[in-house]
């Protein structure tokens, strides 16, 4: 219902109808006014495309939506309000705990509090009883703006010294700081914040960890409690029960339980790889020398440890310093581990005078690269400090850049798609504040990104200002087998770093030109690829990638000289073997390799030893049969088949009868 007032001071406009008032008005009032069946779903509104609680006022011309529950922004609102609960609580049943901060992160929030007290599991089931208790009663939260100094006061009064100290932080503009009362809990926030508990039902504490106050290993160490948020039941126990699952495919569990790799404190976000991991490693980089090699790339490989100045001319230095690893030698030199290889790759590029006729240029380096990360955000091979990069430059022409970004795009989603990942998302990042280069060429290098997704009918979304200091870039978004979202391989354009450089070749009219570099990495880490592949099949890699793709299972100590003869031949022709000659019996030993998630088990009694057979299982146990020793291994090797590798080229005769008719095909055409 229109409100018209006789001397109406400003408007509020709602969808397409206009409103008048001539005194303040609150959210709460517009809700009453214009929509009251959505007062019980409203958490805040949008008042001229800025966020402010229900409780604050307008007084002037605006534009005014409604923030929803079950709205993303709404959500946000919801998450954040509960990490106030949760403070609410904790004060409740540990006063002398310091609180320090509680922001909203994807799929909820975490709290950082700083307590002589260790909690424990069990303390986080006591604080969430008595979060739910507090939010059943729906109390109202109050919102009040006080000045810095009151604020200060505040806090101090309350002993929340890490407070005070963030009030200390504020920049000198800031008058007025907003707290937010819920009963006798108070918090400061910029907000908004739910009106009232009742939005905040759906909510579970996860986790415990450590975290050092701002990031700072000097620092106290905290204690930081997360949790997850939701605006209906329904939405929680599905979250739950895929964080369930995502925990059963941990890839730091996996990686225990099959004997890949482990860390320790002695170099810690680094990886000690045992052989089977360290295989698995092997076998990745081998496949995308094959892929790469079939596209001409030439593989190079630069030092991991260069003067600081060559950091500086690429802008790293500038830009990135802050997580690097420097060091400063008897002589004076101060040097840098690299954090990327694309200085390295442009100093392989100056190496000799290059002419038009040498380009395009497809180098390839799997280059160890090292780089600062803070403990707490150190996760298993997710996030490391020191990992493997799989990078490509391509030094190309002008004329050339476009076709090379399509072909490097279309190589992109084939391995992804060779690797289980059918659904990819892409997304553009244009220009970032903090950058190198003129907006023309930024023009120029967007654009052909733009034109590049286009030609593949690829549809991106848009990341404004996420790109590289030096130039945009694409990445690729993969979903895994429970819907998680990895974003992996990048391709970036630059004209930026070879103007740094001073990188040109020779053009045919003899002028020096300069080369566009276009970065490109498929895997991103290795590392990492590896953790979001154990996580992606739950530890059961496809067979090529397995460090045991067989063994073989004796029934009795009679058949060990027969399986020992089995072990050499199938070694012999490429297969990852092991034999079980333990004197178990054989039920364990299957279960054994079946939880083991070897790909195939082989059973061998009398009755196969004297027919030289075997029996076949596949990894789920399922019996596959008996085999000759002949048919066991074309179906192994075919099974292990490296998907790269064409299925029909069984043996090297296979391989050359068929190059042999394709090309007298050729011919007769």
């Amino acid at each position: 219902m229109s409100i018209k007032q006789p001397h109406a001071t400003f408007t509020v406009k709602f969808g397409d109808s206009d409103y008048s008032y001539d005194a303040a008005i609150t959210g709460y009032d517009v809700i009453t006014d214009i929509c009251p069946a959505y007062r019980s779903t409203t958490v805040a509104l949008q008042v001229n495309n800025v966020l402010q609680d229900l409780s604050d006022r307008i007084s002037h011309d605006a534009t005014v939506e409604l923030i929803l529950s079950d709205s993303k922004a709404g959500l946000e609102i919801i998450r954040h309000s509960t990490a106030h609960l949760f403070g609410h609580a904790i004060k409740q049943l540990f006063p002398d705990t310091k609180m320090v901060i509680g922001p909203v992160i994807e799929n909820g929030f975490f709290y950082d509090v700083d307590s002589d007290y260790h909690f424990s599991p069990s303390d986080l089931d006591l604080i969430q009883e008595r979060m739910e208790t507090l939010a059943k009663t729906g109390y109202e939260v109050i919102k009040k703006k006080v000045p810095v100094a009151q604020a200060r006061e505040l806090f101090m009064e309350r002993g929340e010294t890490y407070k005070v100290n963030l009030i200390d932080d504020m920049d000198t503009d800031i008058k007025e700081v907003g707290l937010y009362y819920h009963q006798d809990y108070i918090d400061m926030c910029r907000g908004p914040h739910v009106p009232n508990m009742a939005f905040c039902r759906h909510f579970k504490l996860t986790k415990l960890s450590g975290a050092y106050w701002r990031g700072d290993a000097k620092n106290k160490m905290l204690q930081r409690i997360y949790g997850t948020a939701w605006n209906s039941a329904k939405e929680l126990r599905t979250y739950l029960q895929a964080m369930e699952e995502a925990e059963k495919r941990d890839h730091r569990r996996i990686g225990k339980a099959l004997d890949l790799f482990h860390f320790q404190e002695d170099a810690p976000g680094s990886v000690f790889w045992h052989p089977g991991g360290w295989l698995i490693l092997q076998e990745l980089i081998a496949y995308l020398c094959r892929r790469q090699n079939t596209e001409h790339y030439q593989e190079i490989n630069s030092p991991d440890i260069m003067d600081i100045s060559l950091w500086e001319t690429s802008g790293h230095w500038q830009n990135y310093r802050d997580h690097m690893f420097t060091t400063d030698t008897a002589d004076g030199r101060s040097f840098a581990l690299k954090p990327m290889n694309c200085p390295g790759s442009v100093l392989l590029y100056q190496h000799d005078l290059k002419s038009y006729r040498d380009l395009l240029i497809r180098m390839s380096e799997f280059g160890k690269v090292h780089r600062y990360e803070p403990s707490g955000a150190l996760h298993g091979l997710l996030r490391v400090r020191h990992f493997t990069q799989d990078d490509a430059h391509i030094y190309c022409t002008p004329e050339q850049m476009l076709t090379e970004c399509i072909e490097a795009i279309k190589l992109t989603l084939d391995v992804y798609h060779q690797f289980g990942f059918e659904d990819i998302d892409v997304k553009l990042s244009t220009r970032p504040d903090h950058r190198i280069g003129s907006d023309d060429i930024w023009d120029l290098l967007e654009n052909t990104l733009i034109d590049a997704l286009k030609e593949l009918d690829i549809v991106a979304q848009i990341n404004e200002g996420e790109g590289a200091f030096y130039g945009p870039k694409l990445e690729f978004v993969m979903r895994d087998a429970i819907g998680r979202e990895w974003q992996c391989g990048t391709l970036q354009v630059d004209m930026n770093l070879p103007e740094r450089f001073d990188l040109h070749y020779i053009s045919e009219t003899g002028e020096k030109k300069r080369p566009v570099m276009i970065h490109r990495a498929l895997f991103g880490s290795l590392e990492r690829f590896i953790g979001i592949l154990l996580e992606h099949y739950a530890g059961k890699l496809p067979a090529w990638l397995m460090p045991v793709q067989l063994v073989i299972c004796t029934i009795s100590s009679e058949q060990t000289e027969y399986v020992s003869q089995l072990v050499n031949i199938f070694r012999h022709y490429g297969v990852r073997v092991e034999m079980d000659t333990r004197s178990e019996k054989i039920g364990y030993k299957i279960r054994q390799h079946t939880l083991k998630y070897v790909p195939f088990i082989a059973i061998v009694g009398d009755k196969e030893q004297q027919s030289k057979t075997l029996t076949l299982r596949s990894q789920n146990g399922k019996p596959l049969g008996t085999f000759t020793i002949i048919e066991a291994m074309n179906k192994l090797i075919q099974d292990c088949q490296r998907p790269d590798m064409n299925a029909r080229f069984r043996t090297i005769q296979d391989a050359i009868d068929t190059l042999l008719t394709d090309a007298v095909s050729d011919t007769h055409a």
